[in-house]
């Protein structure tokens, strides 16, 4: 099937892949695509069955001349469009800390419009919706507290963290990408999505401790599994082989149940 080129999926489809679903990887705040470069060739050693296509919002990368959305629902509706032809055939979705909050509403958006949803939602590092945010990670901090606390969550090297004008650069995607993530669901409004949940966090997360992603389970109505991971927030990074160990796991629990 050939897909709509979208700026949303900057690289191209892989023309020999096997006919396992897409797994679309979509990055945390301050990320891009690129952080995901290696995954393709590292789920095939593990025999995963799935070919990965990151995902590029706007503002960063390749489209850092773009505008960034700093209102998820704007931002959602945009994905949905851009993204519809691809999420027709299989597929699941991956999020890392803001990733999985924009996969968990884009997901929701789809299924309230009666849109092909994912196999399964595999979520890392982020609260559930209905989850107040801490100010760990405040976007009305300054540009040196902000670039601070996201050094000692391991987001960024400290000396990085300590140069004035990386933080002029980073800061400002790194806020807008908060801002982005601010939103509260309450309770009572809760829309559990028919979609299988994986979840994956850090033991020595401060940001988003274990008992605020197993929240997530309010989110499913088809299950959901939390597995904990050594390491803190960016785990995905620290722990990536350990990761991936695990997330071919799923991988290969869903590859074989068809599409509904």
């Amino acid at each position: 099937m050939r897909v709509t080129e979208t700026p949303y999926l900057p690289q191209p489809a892989r023309t020999t892949a096997a006919a396992g679903p897409t797994l679309f990887c979509l990055p945390c705040a301050g990320g891009g695509a690129s952080s995901y470069a290696r995954w393709q060739r590292e789920l095939d050693v593990r025999g995963a069955g799935v070919q990965v296509r990151p995902v590029q919002p706007p503002g960063r990368e390749e489209r850092a001349h773009e505008t960034r959305f700093t209102d998820l629902d704007a931002l959602v509706e945009e994905m949905d469009e851009q993204l519809d032809d691809a999420f027709s055939r299989p597929h699941l979705l991956y999020g890392h800390s803001m990733g999985a909050f924009i996969a968990h509403a884009l997901t929701l958006r789809r299924q309230r419009r009666g849109a092909a949803l994912p196999r399964a939602l595999v979520l890392s590092s982020h609260r559930a919706p209905h989850i107040p945010p801490n100010r760990i990670l405040d976007p009305a901090a300054d540009d040196e507290e902000l670039a601070t606390s996201l050094a000692g969550l391991g987001g960024i090297p400290p000396e990085l963290a300590a140069r004035r004008r990386f933080r002029q650069r980073f800061m400002p995607l790194v806020r807008d990408d908060l801002k982005l993530c601010s939103g509260v669901v309450e309770e009572k409004e809760i829309e559990p999505l028919r979609v299988p949940l994986r979840l994956f966090v850090g033991e020595q997360d401060r940001l988003v401790p274990v008992h605020k992603m197993a929240a997530w389970s309010e989110h499913g109505s088809r299950g959901a599994e939390l597995r904990t991971m050594p390491g803190g927030h960016f785990f995905v990074r620290s722990q990536e082989s350990a990761l991936l160990e695990e997330l071919a796991v799923v991988l290969r629990e869903f590859g074989a149940v068809p599409a509904e």
